[in-house]
C-alpha cells in the first residue's frame, strides 16, 4: 500500500498543469514553453544546509517554475542529527509545501558513487526507498540505474568535468559510461554545474544525443553562492521546451533533449534550440531612409534592434555592408534597444543582416549564427 500511494502521488504530479513563475526570462515561440528549472539541489536530507522548504521560497522568490531536490542516497553528513528512514522524505515536505504557489517539485535523488562511474541525478522518481536493497544499503552502480530507468527516471550525469574524482577538470567516457549510454540508461549530462563549464561534456552530449542540464547544485543559502549585483551573475538555469506547462510535458522535452542553459552572459545548447531563443528574443526592425534621429542621410538606413530578454546578446555582424555609428561588435545589453545606421550604398527594399551571437555556444569553441531579414519601408 505505500508504494501505491507514491505511485498515485507521481501520477497525481505528472499531469499537474503548473504556473509560470513572476518573471519571464525568455521569449519562447508560439506554441512553445520555455520551463526555466534547477534540478540538483540538496537540503539537510543529504549535505546541504538548509530544511526543505527553504528551497520552495528560494526558488519562487527567483521566479522558477521548476526544482528537484537530489539528496544523495549514499551520502547523509546529517543522519545521526536528522533520521530519516524514508529517503522520500525531503519531497514530501517541499511538495507539501509548494502547493497553490508558482512552483513545480517534481522527486528525484542522487546516486553517489566514486569516479567511475561517478554521481548521477535521476528526476522524476516515485520511491526512493527502492534504491536500496532489503538488508537497507545503497544497491550497486548498475542496479541503482536499472531501478531508475525501471521509474521511467530522467538520469543523467553530474558535473562529469568535478576537479574532485577527475583531477585535469576533464570529462571523459570510461567504459561504464559507455555501456550505460549504449544500453540507455543514459538520458543527459551536466555541461554547466555551479561555477564550472564543461566544453567537453558538451561534446560528449553532442557525440552521445545526451541531453544538456546546467544546475546549481547549491547546498548552502543560494544568495551565499550567486549573490552579486549583476543581474547575470545567477544560479545556472536548465530552459525546457516543453508543448505545454505540464510535468509529463517537461519530462517529455527533457527526454528528446529540448534544452538550453544560461549560465553567467553565456547561452549553451544544441543549435536547433538556441536558434529558437535567438529568433524570438532578439528583433531587428527597419526605420525606414531619411528617418531622422542622430543622423539622417538619404543613403542610410536606420535600424532597430531589440533584446527582450534577461541576458544579453552579443553581436558580431557578418554581412557586408558598413554601420555608421558602430563597429561589426553590438553588444544589447539585457531588454534593452539600440538604433544603429547601415551604409547600404543604395535603396534597397529588403536587407539581410547576418549575424554570429558570441555569447550563444553551440558546440565547443563555436557560436550560434543567424540572419534576420528586414523589410524596408
Amino acid at each position: 500500500m505505500k508504494n501505491l500511494k507514491y505511485i498515485i502521488i507521481f501520477f497525481i504530479f505528472s499531469n499537474l498543469i503548473f504556473s509560470q513563475g513572476v518573471k519571464t526570462f525568455f521569449k519562447s515561440p508560439e506554441g512553445k514553453f520555455f520551463i526555466s528549472s534547477d534540478l540538483h539541489i540538496h537540503t539537510v536530507f543529504s549535505d546541504g544546509l538548509v530544511w526543505p522548504t527553504v528551497r520552495v521560497d528560494e526558488a519562487i522568490r527567483d521566479s522558477i517554475d521548476l526544482i528537484s531536490l537530489t539528496e544523495h542516497i549514499e551520502y547523509q553528513s546529517h543522519i545521526v542529527d536528522i533520521p530519516h528512514p524514508n529517503r522520500n522524505r525531503s519531497f514530501q515536505i517541499a511538495s507539501g509545501y509548494v502547493q497553490k504557489q508558482p512552483l513545480a517539485v517534481v522527486h528525484g535523488t542522487e546516486i553517489t558513487k566514486g569516479m567511475p562511474p561517478g554521481h548521477y541525478n535521476a528526476i522524476f522518481v516515485n520511491d526512493v526507498n527502492k534504491f536500496f536493497d532489503l538488508d537497507k544499503k545503497p544497491k550497486e552502480f548498475m542496479d541503482a540505474i536499472k531501478e531508475a530507468n525501471n521509474q521511467d527516471a530522467f538520469v543523467f550525469w553530474n558535473h562529469p568535468h568535478w576537479e574532485a574524482q577527475r583531477s585535469d577538470g576533464i570529462a571523459r567516457l570510461d567504459p561504464i559510461h559507455k555501456e550505460i549510454i549504449k544500453k540507455k540508461y543514459l538520458h543527459g549530462i551536466e555541461i554547466v554545474n555551479m561555477f564550472t563549464f564543461s566544453e567537453e561534456a558538451m561534446q560528449i552530449a553532442l557525440e552521445n544525443n545526451l541531453t544538456m542540464i546546467g544546475t546549481s547544485d547549491v547546498h548552502v543559502l543560494i544568495d551565499w553562492d550567486f549573490k552579486n549585483e549583476r543581474e547575470s551573475y545567477h544560479r545556472p538555469l536548465t530552459f525546457i521546451v516543453a508543448e505545454n506547462r505540464t510535468i509529463k510535458a517537461t519530462s517529455d522535452a527533457l527526454f528528446q533533449g529540448k534544452t538550453f542553459i544560461w549560465f553567467h552572459d553565456l547561452i549553451i545548447g544544441k543549435e536547433e534550440n538556441l536558434y529558437d531563443v535567438a529568433s524570438e528574443n532578439l528583433s531587428v526592425i527597419s526605420e525606414g531612409y531619411n528617418s531622422g534621429g542622430m543622423f539622417s542621410a538619404e543613403k542610410l538606413l536606420k535600424v532597430k534592434l531589440i533584446n527582450h530578454s534577461v541576458a544579453p546578446i552579443q553581436l558580431k555582424y557578418l554581412g557586408e555592408f558598413t554601420f555608421h555609428s558602430d563597429f561589426n561588435f553590438i553588444d544589447l545589453a539585457p531588454k534593452s534597444e539600440k538604433e544603429v545606421y547601415i551604409k547600404t550604398k543604395n535603396i534597397l527594399t529588403t536587407l539581410d543582416l547576418p549575424f554570429e551571437i558570441l555569447n550563444y555556444v553551440i558546440a565547443p569553441k563555436t557560436n550560434l549564427k543567424i540572419n534576420k531579414k528586414i523589410n524596408i519601408e
